[in-house]
């Protein structure tokens, strides 16, 4: 025993951690060392009024005839996009539109989108930036809480038809609709490209003055958890987010971008389009993705780079194998939510030497990146890095999702090895944007005096975990983890459990409400794999042999499809909401039944045993 009462193994084992600890730092010197000039050049840049729109003058400047942007059988120079957002800032201009105005985007991936984005920031003019996907009071609401009185709807039946389904409430609130491309705009809306087309292609009389607290666009969360709302992106945090490419993996002017992501979202938009136009890049459009069209597209257009989101590489690697499948020239493939079987699969089956995962949020304040390879990390969480991007991982409570509280009202950081909820300091340097709106919606992602009195943290609502080399992986979104038999449930690290049994194609994981019995029950909603019956004994033993009784699915749902979000996240809501009554879902469901071992049909008459007689489960 030594004299501070320590063992002589826990002074072994604390020694070790401080070993690792100490081997982290040293490892993550280079990339707080990148972050570091990162923040110095984008400072030099936003103290100098530089923007992205700046470094698109000057990528024009300095390669015009380059091509820009490639979509199917067009491509655009540098110097054509210019000339066309020029005509977009003219036309706002001589219609009496000031700096601080908005206009909604309701538009596919196709060059018209960037230029009429360009020029819209031209002109200081805010772009709220619609979900494609969106439909009647959902895309009311989007529109609404920005106060657009301008709609800018692009080319493609769908997107007509959302905008005609909504139109007579639209003009009851005076808005008024311009539909791009060459067809004649119904009744109620106006023709776009002509108008547009007769604007000079110089740039506007008097320049615009852009700051970096400026508001450059709105970008919607995604709804899973109920209507969308407005996140802001300014000026400054879009040059950051175009310029983390450059800094972390040495992306070049000659890579060729391939981007199926939506240019609604941050990591087409910001990522994708701001990364190329930083560096003069090539960046390849689709207006949606398409598995089975990929690398063909990627062949087609000489694509080093594409980006990914939750389930997409997932899709690509459930197509039918093909002996050209390494045949390509993609180097590099960056995103975020890629799950660890997939990473493997999709390496080994399409040969992309690197994948670079990153984390962040639209509304955050932090970035993390993962640059080492590393499967299943979304960064690094040395005591050094942590300290530079002053993040830190609490305790708390996972049914309320609030902190966990010490005696003196402070929280405290979780061990090692243990989910913790992540959260990263605010200051003058680190500002949040939040969201358009009330106050409550921007003010309720803040936690205060949560080490000493009088900071502020952002909350993330999202759990992660730092294992022992100080890597750290996402666990799960707080409201999507739930407890069940006293026991917290990863909804992702069951979905990854699942994923590799036999005759899965695609599954999403959540808790439901069980009348009776405290916390919430798993369930998984599975999509089988084509031609493959379940077999439910084999699963039955393959789930009570990888996972513990708590965090076991007791329901099982078979679907045809999975429903995702505009950018490829799974939707869980309707799921849970359904939960197992089969007079709600209209999917085959199934009860866990251990006297069977197996998995049978629940149906009317069962539902009623568990709700009505709380049969054991």
């Amino acid at each position: 025993m030594k004299p501070d009462g320590r063992s002589r193994d826990e002074v072994a084992g604390s020694a070790a951690v401080d070993a690792a600890a100490a081997a982290a730092d040293r490892r993550d010197g280079p990339l707080i060392e990148a972050g570091q000039a990162l923040e110095a050049q984008l400072g030099k840049l936003l103290e100098a009024g530089g923007s992205v729109l700046t470094q698109l003058a000057d990528a024009v400047r300095s390669h015009p005839d380059k091509p820009f942007l490639l979509c199917g059988t067009e491509a655009h120079t540098y110097g054509e996009v210019d000339a066309v957002a020029n005509r977009v800032a003219n036309f706002f201009h001589n219609r009496g539109f000031h700096k601080g105005d908005t206009v909604a985007l309701l538009i596919y991936n196709e060059p018209a989108f960037v230029w009429t984005f360009l020029g819209l920031a031209r002109v200081g003019v805010r772009a709220a930036l619609l979900n494609t996907n969106l439909r009647e009071q959902a895309l009311l609401h989007c529109i609404g809480i920005v106060g657009a009185k301008h709609i800018i709807v692009g080319q493609g039946q769908p997107l007509l038809d959302a905008t005609s389904e909504v139109l007579s409430e639209l003009q009851a609130e005076g808005v008024t609709i311009w539909l791009q491309g060459s067809a004649l705009p119904p009744a109620g809306m106006s023709a776009w490209d002509g108008p547009v087309q007769r604007e000079s292609v110089q740039p506007l009389p008097v320049q615009v003055s852009i700051t970096p607290g400026d508001t450059l666009c709105y970008i919607y969360t995604s709804g899973t958890t109920g209507l969308p709302k407005a996140a802001i992106m300014t000026h400054g945090k879009f040059a950051g987010l175009s310029n983390m490419l450059v800094n972390f993996t040495g992306v070049l002017s000659s890579d060729i971008f391939y981007v199926t992501l939506p240019l609604y979202h941050t990591s087409g938009l910001g990522i994708g389009l701001g990364t190329a136009m930083t560096i003069g890049a090539t960046l390849a459009l689709r207006g949606k993705f398409s598995a089975r069209h990929f690398w063909d597209d990627c062949r087609r257009y000489n694509a080093t780079l594409t980006f990914y989101i939750g389930e997409l590489l997932r899709y690509l690697c459930t197509t039918p194998e093909r002996p050209d499948d390494k045949d390509h020239k993609l180097r590099l493939v960056l995103g975020a939510g890629l799950s660890p079987d997939v990473w493997r699969q999709f390496q080994e089956r399409f040969g992309v030497p690197q994948i670079v995962e990153y984390y962040g949020m639209t509304e955050g304040t932090l970035g993390l990146i993962n640059v080492q390879n590393r499967v299943g990390a979304v960064g690094v969480a040395s005591p050094r890095y942590r300290k530079s991007k002053s993040f830190s991982l609490i305790e708390c409570d996972i049914d309320t999702g609030e902190p966990i509280r010490g005696k003196y009202g402070k929280c405290t950081e979780v061990k090692i090895g243990n989910p913790g909820l992540l959260v990263n300091k605010l200051s003058t340097d680190v500002p949040y944007s939040g969201y358009l709106g009330k106050p409550e919606l921007t003010e309720k992602k803040i936690l205060r005096n949560v080490f000493q009195e009088g900071d502020s943290y952002l909350n993330t609502g999202d759990l992660m975990r730092i294992d022992k080399e100080y890597f750290i992986y996402f666990v799960d979104r707080l409201g999507d983890t739930f407890r069940w038999k006293g026991e917290n449930v990863a909804t992702t690290e069951v979905a990854q459990v699942l994923s590799k049994m036999e005759g899965v194609q695609e599954v999403n994981v959540y808790g439901v409400k069980v009348p009776g019995q405290e916390g919430r029950a798993g369930m998984a909603s599975i999509v089988p794999s084509p031609g493959q019956k379940p077999d439910f004994r084999r699963w039955y033993r393959y789930i009570t042999t990888k996972l513990p009784p708590y965090a076991r699915p007791l329901f099982l749902r078979l679907t045809e499809e999975m429903q995702v979000t505009g950018t490829f996240r799974h939707m869980k809501t309707t799921l849970v909401k359904e939960g197992f009554d089969p007079k709600k879902v209209k999917d085959p469901l199934f009860v866990i039944d251990n006297g069977k071992k197996s998995y049978i049909p629940l149906d009317e008459t069962v539902y009623s045993g568990i709700v009505v007689e709380q049969a054991r489960l």
